[in-house]
């Protein structure tokens, strides 16, 4: 049953190349958190990826049964590796053991991409979440896959959590003459937080500290990683891969897997590092020392980087952000969902300040992002939220609460900073079907697909934003402060003390299906009143109903540009449009 699942999925998705390249992800340890939970963001970004909710249920297989497996991104099939005899419930980027997995793609160097054998970067999530009860178990069969099946994919970095610890993996195939990968992860330090987004982060590493080992073989991975002690881990030829591949020269002390293998350049930083950069300025003091390296203006370096040329220490840049940094306070969910709808507010390159933004300061551009002007380039921002993302989610894994409980994936679908974040229970055995696969697509509009409702209320406020996102900002913090605050506590109370799995499983089912039909239902309401309140560039309030009327009357008023707006208008036009 589970490989028909599997199956139908990849089909699905089979329609559209999808590649989710532009992501986004926040890593927070139980101690840098508010409640003690462990918790990853994640925003898939792509500009045809249709946001819906995977499900794959746990199932048991006969031994010797095979796994098709088909590529996430484009749907092409790969070829086939051994089942397991049991597989656990996965919903989304979450399984019923609270082991959660993001991904940001950072590409990396080109001679390295298109690796002989099977697995790609979306397979190897999603077939991990079903075979994994803790991230260490997580690191171990990621990283066995590759090396028995292959790795055909780009360079990744991911994200791993469960209740007690965070880590983050980077990997990168060995191109078409080779089979595998190499990769570092790294354990992010309790207490502390992380994030990455489409650029490699991981630096160097304590090859001479106990607790960083490299693995030998299979076995070798499997006793390093139950040693609680080891706090990073990495493949056996990672640097000697380099050497031998020319891509590296320097002592083992000094390698760097980000500066080899995805060496940073005024996109990596400006497009990618700024987005960790914003994050990381809203939990803790002092990151404006790295702002001329986030912003690609001023990348330190003792000789200059060559695309192509071997790689040395003195190219790596002297300047780049922690890989980790401790906040000032700690971190709650509603937090991480903040963090994933910034816009670079409060800098100097908030985009809703400049002329670009309209007369409604719209944060937006549309693509592409790199436009030339009188032979010159220029950039629009690559901000956290942005307008392509298929669906994000904030997982968090609560180790205080029981199975089934624990897990949540609070899950939204389009624009992080329009959509809303309902809470899934990574324990539920069937998905809403507003948020189900199949339930619409890229190409076909459903009536019943959050993906569709969310959108058309965004697409809608991008047309004045300045008026119509502050009402969709005070809705959204009046639901998700309600599950998180009260809804979420009375459901985990009511479902903790039952001895019947099956039933607390059931309750938890329905709670999650009841809040996004309500939400979506919610929305649609919402997005017809707005609709009204704000057609044709009007803002219209219901006026005095007068006794005997047969309508409710309006009153229209009719907001002006933001003065900067009429003022450019003049700057380009002179005194075409003055009044005499």
């Amino acid at each position: 049953m589970r490989k028909t699942i599997f199956l139908t999925v990849a089909l699905a998705l089979f329609t559209f190349a999808r590649k989710a390249n532009a992501c986004t992800n926040f890593l927070i340890t139980k101690g840098a958190s508010t409640d003690g939970s462990c918790m990853i963001s994640y925003a898939a970004d792509s500009h045809v990826l249709y946001g819906e909710l995977y499900h794959y249920p746990a199932a048991d297989y006969a031994p010797g049964t095979m796994l098709d497996v088909w590529d996430w991104d484009g749907g092409m099939y790969r070829g086939q590796i051994p089942q397991v005899l049991h597989t656990y419930n996965v919903v989304g980027n979450m399984n019923e053991y609270q082991v959660a997995i993001g991904e940001t793609t950072y590409g990396g160097l080109e001679c390295l991409w298109g690796g002989q054998g099977v697995m790609d970067y979306g397979s190897l999530i999603y077939i991990t979440l079903q075979r994994a009860k803790t991230a260490r178990e997580a690191i171990k069969i990621m990283t066995e896959l590759t090396s028995k099946y292959g790795y055909v994919s780009e360079g990744e970095s991911f994200s791993i959590a469960d209740t007690e610890e965070v880590w983050i993996l980077e990997m990168i195939g060995k191109g078409p003459q080779h089979k595998g990968s190499v990769w570092v992860a790294r354990r992010i330090p309790d207490g502390y937080v992380s994030g990455h987004a489409n650029q490699a982060r991981i630096t160097t590493f304590p090859l001479a500290s106990r607790k960083c080992k490299t693995s030998i073989t299979d076995k070798n991975i499997d006793k390093l990683l139950k040693d609680n002690a080891i706090d990073c881990i990495y493949s056996h030829d990672v640097i000697s891969f380099a050497r031998e591949n020319k891509l590296y020269e320097g002592s083992d002390a000094q390698f760097s897997f980000s500066d080899v293998y995805n060496p940073v350049n005024f996109g990596g930083a400006r497009f990618c590092d700024l987005r960790v950069w914003a994050m990381f300025n809203r939990v803790t003091k002092g990151m404006d020392q790295y702002w001329g390296y986030a912003t690609g203006r001023d990348i330190k370096r003792v000789k200059p980087y060559a695309e192509g040329q071997v790689q040395t220490p003195e190219n790596f840049p002297s300047n780049r952000m922690p890989l980790w940094v401790k906040p000032d306070n700690k971190v709650s969910v509603l937090d991480m969902m903040s963090f994933m709808r910034d816009h670079l507010e409060g800098t100097e390159l908030d985009m809703s300040q400049d002329v670009g933004a309209g007369p409604f300061h719209c944060p937006y551009r549309w693509r592409p992002m790199e436009w030339e002007v009188d032979g010159v380039t220029y950039v629009h921002e690559r901000t956290t939220a942005t307008q392509q993302t298929g669906f994000s989610f904030v997982a968090q894994c609560r180790g205080y609460m029981p199975y089934p409980v624990g897990g949540i994936l609070w899950f939204g679908v389009d624009d992080a900073a329009s959509t809303v974040y309902c809470p899934m229970y990574s324990s539920m055995n069937d998905i809403p079907e507003c948020f189900r696969v199949g339930n619409g697509s890229m190409t076909e509009y459903s009536e019943t697909a959050a993906f569709w409702i969310f959108n058309q209320m965004s697409n809608w406020a991008y047309t004045k934003y300045n008026h119509i996102h502050p009402e969709i900002e005070k809705r959204q913090s009046e639901l998700e402060s309600n599950w998180v605050n009260n809804a979420v506590p009375a459901m985990d109370k009511s479902v903790v003390g039952l001895k019947n799995i099956d039933e607390a499983i059931f309750k938890l089912t329905k709670f999650s299906a009841n809040e996004a039909v309500k939400l979506c239902k919610n929305w649609k309401d919402f997005y017809h009143q707005l609709f009204i309140k704000y057609v044709d560039g009007n803002l219209n309030t219901p006026g005095k109903a007068v006794d005997g009327q047969k309508y409710t009357p309006i009153n229209s008023a009719h907001p002006k540009y933001r003065e900067e707006f009429y003022r450019h208008i003049i700057e380009t036009t002179g005194d075409k449009f003055k009044s005499y």
